[in-house]
């Protein structure tokens, strides 16, 4: 069995009672992935962030190489990423949606924050087009395929 399909498999058995955390792992994969949802349904989720990391750094692999990986690889969500940032000082990296989706006068985004060759965090975000620039996190809905998908794009 692949991440993704441990993934799947208990994302369609999970039921959080307002917002939860779902810890899958896998024996033939490096990595823990946090999916964060406030509700999960058996083909879907609204997520407020899935997290996969692992304990040791990727071998042979570089931040700017790993978050271009992340921005080429990720699919299932609707907009594509693009790398904004990579900061090897810091250790860490930024992807947003190349193109934002706005409605009602706000921008809504996808962000991966990347930590060195171990952590990436997705999240969703809006942003107010008509006044003050500011944003806040939003949940976003994916399906359980489409949730996998990233997952495989983030961890490759």
């Amino acid at each position: 069995m692949t991440l993704e399909s441990t993934l799947t498999k208990n994302l369609s058995e999970w039921r959080p009672d307002g917002r939860g955390t779902l810890p899958v792992t896998d024996a033939g994969s490096p990595w823990t992935v946090n999916v964060t949802a406030d509700h999960c349904e058996l083909l879907g989720a609204r997520l407020w962030e899935v997290a996969a990391s692992r304990a040791t750094p990727a071998a042979g692999v570089t931040l700017a190489a790993w978050a271009a990986r992340i921005a080429a690889r990720t699919t299932g969500l609707p907009e594509s990423l693009a790398v904004l940032e990579v900061d090897d000082l810091a250790g860490h990296a930024l992807l947003r949606s190349k193109a934002p989706a706005a409605e009602d006068g706000k921008l809504y985004y996808f962000e991966v924050l990347v930590k060195g060759t171990t952590t990436a965090t997705l999240r969703r975000y809006q942003a107010n087009q008509e006044t003050t620039p500011r944003r806040e996190q939003v949940a976003f809905v994916l399906t359980h395929e489409s949730l996998a998908k990233v997952v495989a794009g983030l961890t490759a």
